[in-house]
């Protein structure tokens, strides 16, 4: 099993060939995006101890790994649900009411490369 821990939108994510996850809105142009800030590369079958050896490769980033680069489709762009903002005063009649929805890029993990 492949998979890596990238940055994006202030938030890490981890990440296997074929997922599919809703992240912070893109710019972006074009229907694929690149992510190169990849701060973890793990390949191959993790040992479990008692069984025969397992071949794994792990590459942690100081702080990402050089040349590692994840590729994914964009699959859709839009807002979440909405979410209510209450602000209340005691005693002097004051409150605002207001609704905020986040926008959010979702994508599918095509491609890890180390």
């Amino acid at each position: 099993m492949t998979f890596a821990v990238i940055k994006t939108g202030g938030k890490q994510y981890k990440v296997a060939e074929g997922d599919t996850l809703v992240i912070e809105k893109l710019k972006h142009e074009g229907d694929s995006v690149a992510f190169d800030d990849v701060l973890l590369v793990a390949n191959g079958e993790v040992k479990v101890r008692g069984e025969g050896p397992a071949q794994s490769r792990v590459y942690v980033g100081k702080p990402t790994v050089a040349g590692a680069k994840v590729t994914a489709k964009i699959l859709e762009e839009g807002k979440g649900k909405k979410k209510m903002v209450f602000r209340y005063k005691s005693k002097t009649r004051q409150h605002k009411k207001k609704g905020h929805r986040q926008p959010f890029t979702k994508v599918q993990i095509l491609k890890i490369t180390s």
